[in-house]
């Protein structure tokens, strides 16, 4: 089959098992490797992909666990190819540990519990599993939770913030009129499967034009969210 880069939550999932087993490789009959195995292949990220018992078969789980040994800043052995998607994940697991291995937990409790796969899909958000990432519906059921929106929209309002995307600067009022008067979308700056369970502050909290907001979410190149910030850089490049 062909080769199938790995997802951002994917990753997440096989560093915490490597955090968790101290920094070390773990091998293709450790029960833990055949559990994420199993796990990964459960997962409706790549259409088809299980249908291939090497696709995240013990052997590709376990290499990506040295792969990822390897990324770590200060390792001083023989590196392996494991991709920039890979060093990223473990510098955020080497810089932010606690946090990163809560987002591991918030996954696990999800698929457990089965409330990632329950979410219904959201108006304009067509295949959504498709396009990637269980988390992402996760994320976007709670972002649209309308009285968290509504209270970001009036704290906003209170404290004299024009409602303008954050990151294009968009206004929904200046392009509709009356009909785009006091809207806009509201994002969380981190996704909750990174940030793990917390309590939402206003500040944690984004307004976003609709192009941003799906930029934010958009599957690309094995990344499944990104923040703001990075967008907004984003569109400096493309400049």
């Amino acid at each position: 089959m062909a080769r199938i880069n790995w997802t951002r939550d994917e990753l997440l999932l096989a560093c915490a098992l490597v955090v968790e087993n101290g920094w070390r490789e773990l091998r293709p009959a450790d029960k833990r490797v055949q559990n994420l195995s199993k796990t990964l292949r459960s997962l409706p990220l790549h259409d088809g992909a299980a249908a291939d018992p090497k696709f995240r078969s013990p052997g590709s789980v376990s290499r990506k666990t040295g792969n990822i040994v390897t990324a770590r800043a200060g390792y001083h052995g023989a590196t392996t190819k494991g991709g920039q998607l890979t060093r990223e994940v473990v510098a955020d697991f080497t810089e932010r540990t606690a946090e990163m291995l809560s987002a591991s937990q918030a996954l696990h409790a999800g698929l457990t519990s089965a409330e990632i796969v329950r979410i219904p899909a959201q108006e304009g958000e067509t295949n959504l599993a498709h396009e990637g990432q269980l988390l992402r519906r996760w994320a976007l059921y709670r972002e649209r939770n309308k009285p968290l929106r509504d209270q970001k929209i009036r704290a906003a309002l209170e404290e004299g913030v024009s409602l303008r995307c954050e990151v294009c600067s968009f206004d929904f009022t200046a392009a509709y009129g009356d009909l785009g008067d006091g809207y806009i979308e509201v994002h969380h700056r981190l996704p909750l499967h990174i940030s793990g369970v917390t309590e939402t502050r206003m500040a944690d909290l984004a307004l976003l034009c609709a192009n941003c907001h799906r930029m934010c979410h958009r599957s690309f190149r094995g990344e499944s969210w990104r923040t703001p910030a990075a967008l907004q850089g984003q569109m400096r490049k493309s400049d």
